[in-house]
């Protein structure tokens, strides 16, 4: 199967008012265990690389290829997305390997630098046909706990769809990256409010701290795209740690990458589920 275009799985979720999960993937390994997971929920899937991904790896290319060869090789649709770029040559290099979508992270300057970079970095990628994701009102957990002053504002989120021209909005609401627990309170009425005031799909940032209902709740009030990193790194980093542990003198990476592949696809199957509820 060829790759599936971002905008094609957001668009028909967002038509049908449910959820699309978009996974985060940092080595072959986890790029293998989304696609896996998608295959055994028969689902679609996102397969995001982020920026501090890349920065690990030295460069965006090697994994993106190997993320474009399992993707193509799929029985299911999948796409793929370069997530939080601050860099705007990273922008263009993800677009030139084949992604369909981007996510450019202005959230963290002045609101009036975010409406300039955004606008420009948008007409850049809507040029070569690529799905543009921004961020208004900075979700927590890059920079910090999440405080309710940074909530993304129903109006000003309105103003800055249309001026800035974005295909998705990450928003604030309550939610925060790199969380262990899934305890996050959501602001369920913010979400509705936001969704009415805007013209495009939603995007839940954090995740992985929210629970099965949580997430359920989200997508019914609005949310659309439902970004998931943690969870899923903790479900194949507890099963590497398990089978190292039954086994001190192991030094195959196979036997405890494998085992941490497959609780990660379990995991992504189940997520899949929850979010792309049919």
């Amino acid at each position: 199967m060829t790759l599936a275009t971002t905008a094609s799985l957001v668009s028909t979720a967002y038509a049908e008012g449910r959820g699309v999960a978009a996974f985060n993937a940092i080595n072959l390994e986890t790029v293998e265990a989304i696609a896996a997971g998608a295959e055994t929920a028969n689902r679609p899937v996102i397969v995001q690389i982020s920026e501090n991904a890349v920065r690990y790896h030295g460069s965006l290319a090697p994994l993106a290829h190997a993320a474009i060869a399992v993707a193509s090789g799929s029985t299911m649709p999948i796409s793929l997305h370069l997530d939080h770029a601050t860099d705007e040559r990273l922008v263009g290099i993800a677009v030139d390997l084949g992604f369909s979508s981007v996510m450019y992270d202005a959230s963290q300057l002045s609101y009036e630098e975010n409406l300039t970079r955004t606008t420009a970095v948008v007409r850049r990628c809507h040029d070569r046909g690529a799905h543009v994701e921004a961020e208004l009102g900075e979700v927590g957990g890059k920079n910090g706990v999440h405080a309710p002053g940074v909530r993304t504002d129903p109006d000003e989120a309105a103003a800055y769809v249309a001026d800035t021209g974005v295909d998705a909005l990450a928003v604030a609401v309550g939610s925060s990256h790199k969380m262990t627990t899934r305890d996050a309170a959501l602001d369920e009425a913010l979400i509705s409010a936001i969704r009415r005031a805007v013209d495009v799909p939603l995007v839940l940032h954090g995740s992985s701290g929210v629970s099965d209902d949580g997430l359920r709740a989200a997508i019914a009030a609005g949310m659309t795209k439902i970004n998931v990193a943690t969870q899923l790194n903790k479900a194949f980093t507890a099963a590497v740690r398990e089978t190292l542990g039954a086994d001190p003198a192991l030094v195959d990476q196979r036997r405890y990458l494998g085992a941490g592949r497959d609780a990660m696809a379990t995991e992504t199957a189940r997520l899949l589920t929850v979010i792309s509820h049919q």
